[in-house]
């Protein structure tokens, strides 16, 4: 089962197209249909918060949001006019994480760009896409925010510690695991983690998606560097263009407190990295 229905964030920020172009390459390359989603933010402001707000500033805003939806649809539009895809604009009006979310449900992939802290203009920006990730109950596929990435999935990194949200996250991502020329999949650290990855490390896992039709082989890592680090240098020595790994296996209270792997990524990471949660 390939994904037939991709979901794609599409705003006013200057990694958008990139992201765009993305989605397109996907969609074509499993005949799906693609949905451009744009999400106008409306904060929740409390009353008292709103009664001091002019009524010019409010037309003002409404007319720039307006205009930027406008500019969205047009640059959507104009880069899947070619292309004889099957698509749709949508157009969302709230918290952006939350209406994302929501909309993910509906779709087989969600297509989202990692954050960038100059881009942030209210608090609740922040909760994209790492918010969205926990909420939407489907695969979402991060594109950093530097680079253009219109080719990936042909050199794939599977982050594999055998817990119930790497399965998930390996599951979740058949779809490209099959279309890949090869498949790593990679124990950090096999000895001390809270699940048992067996004595050849990976090993279980990758003849399961050998019996898939993957192109697969298991490796594995002992270092006392930080897990998220060995992923991206491993990343980039072989050359991989798509890193597959869970979200959040602890709380994620937890992981911000301590700096988990997850939250490592997303601030750091170089090429497009498929997560489920």
């Amino acid at each position: 089962m390939g994904f037939k229905d991709i979901l794609v964030h599409v705003d006013n920020f200057e990694n958008s197209p990139a992201r765009l172009r993305t989605a397109i390459k996907l969609a074509q390359n499993f005949n799906a249909r693609l949905t451009g989603l744009y999400v106008i933010f409306k904060p929740k402001f409390p009353a008292y918060a709103q009664a001091g707000i002019s009524a010019e500033t409010l037309e003002n805003e409404a007319k720039l949001a307006k205009q930027q939806v406008k500019e969205a649809e047009k640059e959507f539009k104009a880069a899947t006019g070619k292309n004889g895809l099957q698509c749709e604009w949508r157009v969302e009006e709230g918290i952006t994480a939350e209406i994302f979310s929501q909309q993910a449900r509906y779709h087989d992939l969600a297509v989202v760009g990692q954050g960038h802290p100059d881009s942030y203009v209210f608090a609740g920006d922040r909760e994209m896409p790492d918010h969205m990730i926990l909420s939407c109950g489907r695969p979402v596929l991060v594109i950093p925010y530097v680079g253009d990435f219109e080719t990936i999935g042909k050199h794939v990194i599977v982050a594999w510690d055998a817990s119930p949200i790497a399965a998930g996250a390996v599951h979740d991502s058949l779809p490209f695991l099959k279309a890949a020329k090869s498949v790593t999949v990679l124990v950090v650290n096999p000895k001390g983690g809270d699940y048992e990855t067996g004595e050849l490390p990976g090993a279980d896992i990758s003849a399961h998606l050998a019996r898939h039709g993957v192109n697969v082989e298991a490796d594995h890592m002992q270092s006392d560097l930080d897990p998220g680090n060995m992923l991206l240098s491993r990343a980039a020595d072989t050359g991989a263009d798509l890193i597959v790994m869970g979200a959040y296996g602890h709380a994620r209270w937890t992981e911000i407190v301590f700096g988990g792997v997850t939250n490592h990524f997303l601030s750091h990471m170089t090429v497009p990295v498929l997560m489920s949660h």
